[in-house]
């Protein structure tokens, strides 16, 4: 029984101890059009620095690799070429993230007219 319980209290340990370490990643979004000028923003509870084609999360939480975040980040900064942390976002999740920004961008062209 005690060697059960100490089995379940090693995973338990290795369960917590792998998060903080996937925290640590950055995520970074590479950008199709680089910004303008610098741009901060928060999303998926981390900050977002974006300078030329990259926004960089550097303080990234287990929630910033997702796809509301990626889908946020091009709401706010335009098409993302790329979405990665310890892995890349795979293509179709990029498609959704990028909808969103190919909406906001025909919006505002169609304001501009």
């Amino acid at each position: 029984m005690k060697l059960i319980t100490l089995a379940a209290a090693c995973a338990a340990l290795a369960t917590l101890s792998a998060a903080p370490a996937f925290a640590a990643q950055p995520v970074v979004a590479k950008l199709q059009t680089a910004v303008a000028q610098p741009t901060k923003f928060i999303a998926g509870g981390a900050m977002f620095v974006c300078e030329g084609d990259a926004c960089v999360a550097s303080a990234a939480t287990s929630e910033t690799f997702s796809s509301a975040t990626c889908k946020a980040v091009a709401a706010k900064v335009g098409p993302i070429a790329s979405f990665t942390a310890t892995k890349a976002m795979d293509d179709t999740r990029l498609g959704a993230c990028n909808s969103v920004a190919v909406a906001r961008g025909a919006g505002s062209q169609l304001a501009k007219q």
